[in-house]
């Protein structure tokens, strides 16, 4: 099933339905979650370590290089839920709350083509 056939609920019961059949509950406490999802976000960041960010970019033009970041995202995603899961926390909510948020923190008229005061218009490529 696809991102547009799949649900966050879906994801997430996937996940517990894991954990539970082997009985990880008793090691997916929010700390070692959150160790094991810096982990595998470090690991998914090795495949592009020594790119340029245009090099990065055509990285989606070579499956055989997509692949092995996609099973390291997966990784990522799956500690996020179980995270999710283990400390009662509704996604959908966090990441709509959050993007408010963010919304207020970075308007679009001020930051349209930027990332922050810092860069003074400068651009990355």
């Amino acid at each position: 099933m696809s991102d547009a056939e799949t649900t966050v609920e879906l994801l997430r019961q996937r996940m517990a339905g894991f954990v539970a059949a082997r009985d990880w509950q008793q090691f997916h406490s929010p700390k070692n979650l959150a160790m094991a999802l810096a982990i595998e976000a470090a690991e998914l960041m090795e495949h592009v370590q020594w790119l340029t960010i245009d090099e990065s970019r055509q990285l989606a033009e070579d499956p055989s290089r997509v692949q092995p970041m996609a099973e390291e995202l997966a990784d990522v995603v799956c500690y996020a839920l179980a995270m999710a899961n283990a400390l009662g926390i509704d996604l959908s909510d966090a990441v709509r709350d959050k993007m408010v948020k963010n919304e207020a923190k970075y308007p679009a008229a001020e930051f349209r083509g930027r990332y922050g005061p810092e860069d003074q218009g400068r651009r990355t490529s």
